[in-house]
């Protein structure tokens, strides 16, 4: 006789609730283990993106009918659900991003949890860190320490001193030999570059708009030749600016106010935020609009006044070698809201007007050019020629004249084409192709063209600043990434992984209490490293550097309001050594060693920074014992930190110090 219990209704409920829970462990078990889509959401930490990288599953947005999967459980094959394919990718695709939450959907509702305070905060020797030690234990990362260069290689900047390549020119009437000559493969920098005689801690900002120590800039032309414009003098041991120019030699204020009363729609730090200075002397224009919420990228050649780019950095302004020469800057187009040229000694109408042309191209539609000099205000005959041909210019390029007053002239560039497609078909210069990239600048010749607008609007209408910082820009849709429909939350994510590291920093690293001023950001991707230090209230500004090797988001940087450049870490970057306080690569070296020789990229990186600077290198363990015997053989201070994903994750931090070499 059965027993009386095994009859009850309540154990045949628990038999029946135990034998569909062991067949769903089953199914479930053959399910992750199938080759079928398994996975709602995976990280992936040997990523190539400047932040952690999260992918958008197969499944997402996707619907199953789960009665015939079970009906074919037996046959361990779970079937293919049926979807709507993606849109197509971009033949160019560069790389993946995403941030997705539980439900598959793109958010920016994450935690970084980069620094626990209670176990970092405080005294730097309590600071959890990795102990490196003084021999390599690999001995494939041997590397032998660099030697010092000779001492009149401490202003040597490689892609613009090839004195080789630029003898070999068949040409430089056009300022071909002021535009980048790299060495050849084996000729680069070998060596740590050296301070001059006599260096010093650079004097720190804001004292620093008004003066440096001689020794860091030992050179007394500029003294000499600008001395009476106001522009730079010598006392005792330190070079003072004035704050004058050769057009504004009663200083950069008035003149800024000048400039705002002819034309009030000009207002600096709302609709004005980016601005470019060509041929920028020692850079007082842009070093006295920092203070009206204005960043400048200040550019001159290194001609005769070589140093004039020098004394810029020196004092704290953002500032870089380039050259109007044969080939297009190194910015997108739509870069500048303002466009300044005081006595730049540039003749814009040569050539068809093909470097106004160039103007016109990294001009924001709707920007202005403001243009001082002698053909607007005096009255020979020469110079009237070369007004009348500037008119004639600006009217052919569809710039609308605004005002004249004393010494400077402005012009705003239309906001659309619809001038350009109602001129008559002979009139010169042409609209360019449709197939022309106007944001294609690496190593590209000038096009005497006209860049055509976006029949979209985008980039005409970027928000005021400050807004605009953390506004997503209209041509995040134009950069060639696979987030198709995500870019947004993707940027915002980005902003806000960054913004939480940055307070990580802030806090137990005490990055107030550094000398950050000069800061690059060598792998910028949307400018969230640089808009963090804004958010926190840095007194710092930040060069974004794009390399050619990932997607070109200069377009995106440039309408949030910060800069940035286009560049190929392979080779040299156009500033001089000792000109940045703080040099951050996430996710850089990994990448780009795959291309080419990372210890170039660091003995480049120790040419910029300056003695007492320091380096953060975020990237993958793989490639950190190398970093580390790069750094120690260049005479760095290496310390090797945990993330916030502990002790086992497959990323580091590798911060760097550098030392004054006594030579």
């Amino acid at each position: 006789m059965k027993p009386h219990f095994l009859q009850t209704p309540i154990f045949l409920k628990i038999t029946a609730f135990f034998f569909v829970a062991v067949t769903f462990f089953f199914f479930g078990k053959q399910w992750s283990q199938s080759d079928g889509y398994n996975h709602l959401i995976f990280f992936t930490t040997t990523t190539t993106v400047s932040s952690p990288q999260v992918f958008i599953s197969p499944n997402f947005n996707l619907s199953f009918n789960d009665s015939a999967m079970i009906a074919q459980i037996e046959t361990l094959e779970p079937p293919l659900p049926s979807f709507s394919p993606p849109p197509p990718a971009p033949v160019d695709l560069v790389q993946k991003f995403g941030i997705v939450n539980e439900n598959g959907t793109m958010s920016e509702e994450f935690e970084i949890g980069e620094f626990d305070p209670d176990i970092v905060d405080g005294d730097s020797d309590n600071e959890t860190r990795i102990d490196i030690p003084a021999m390599p234990n690999d001995p494939k990362f041997a590397i032998k320490r660099f030697g010092v260069c000779p001492s009149a290689m401490s202003e040597y900047i490689p892609c613009l001193d090839n004195a080789e390549a630029i003898r070999n020119l068949e040409s430089t009437e056009r300022g071909e030999r002021f535009e980048r000559h790299c060495p050849s493969q084996g000729k680069g920098l070998d060596c740590v570059v050296p301070p001059p005689k006599g260096y010093r801690s650079p004097i720190p900002w804001p004292k620093s708009r008004d003066e440096v120590w001689y020794n860091n800039v030992p050179h007394t032309r500029l003294v000499d030749d600008k001395g009476g414009q106001n522009w730079i003098s010598k006392d005792k041991d330190k070079f003072k600016f004035p704050g004058g120019g050769t057009q504004f030699i009663h200083g950069a204020d008035q003149y800024l106010d000048h400039i705002s009363k002819m034309v009030p729609e000009i207002t600096f730090g709302q609709h004005i935020r980016a601005a470019l200075d060509v041929g920028c002397g020692v850079a007082s224009f842009g070093a006295y609009l920092l203070s009206r919420n204005v960043i400048t990228m200040s550019v001159a050649p290194k001609d005769v006044h070589e140093n004039q780019i020098q004394f810029a950095l020196e004092r704290g302004v953002p500032a870089m070698v380039a050259a109007f020469a044969t080939r297009r800057l190194l910015y997108p187009s739509q870069a500048f809201d303002l466009i300044h040229c005081s006595r730049c000694r540039i003749n814009w109408t040569r050539d068809d007007g093909i470097l106004l042309l160039e103007v016109n191209r990294i001009l924001r539609a709707g920007g202005y050019f403001v243009w001082a000099a002698q053909p607007v205000y005096k009255h020979e005959e020469a110079l009237e020629e070369q007004w009348e041909e500037m008119v004639n210019l600006t009217t052919r390029l569809c710039w609308k004249f605004l005002k004249k007053d004393g010494y400077v002239a402005i012009w705003q560039k239309p906001s659309d084409n619809s001038c350009y497609l109602n001129r008559e078909a002979q009139i010169k210069p042409p609209l360019c192709d449709p197939s022309d990239d106007p944001d294609n600048v690496w190593y590209v010749n000038l096009k005497a063209c006209i860049s055509r607008l976006p029949e979209n609007g985008y980039g005409a209408n970027v928000t005021r600043w400050p807004a605009r910082l953390q506004t997503p820009s209209d041509r995040l849709q134009s950069i060639k990434i696979d987030a198709f429909i995500s870019r947004k939350e993707l940027f915002k994510a980005e902003s806000k992984y960054w913004n939480e590291i940055i307070e990580g920093y802030v806090r137990a690293l005490h990055w107030k209490k550094m000398k950050l001023r000069n800061v690059m950001d060598m792998r910028a991707g949307f400018g969230g490293f640089a808009a963090a230090l804004i958010d926190h209230k840095l007194d710092s500004w930040v060069m974004n550097v794009v390399p050619v090797s990932g997607p070109n988001t200069l377009p995106v940087i440039f309408d949030r309001g910060l800069i940035g450049v286009m560049h190929d870490w392979c080779e040299p970057f156009d500033t001089y050594p000792r000109t940045y306080d703080l040099l951050h690569a996430a996710n850089l070296l990994s990448v780009e060693k795959k291309r080419c020789n990372v210890s170039s990229i660091m003995l480049e990186m120790d040419r910029i920074l300056r003695p007492g600077g320091r380096v953060y290198i975020r990237d993958s363990l793989a490639i950190m014992d190398e970093l580390v015997e790069i750094g120690k053989a260049m005479g760095w201070q290496v310390t090797l930190r945990d993330t916030a994903e502990g002790p086992h994750a497959s990323y580091r931090v590798l911060v760097c110090d550098k030392h004054l070499l006594k030579v």
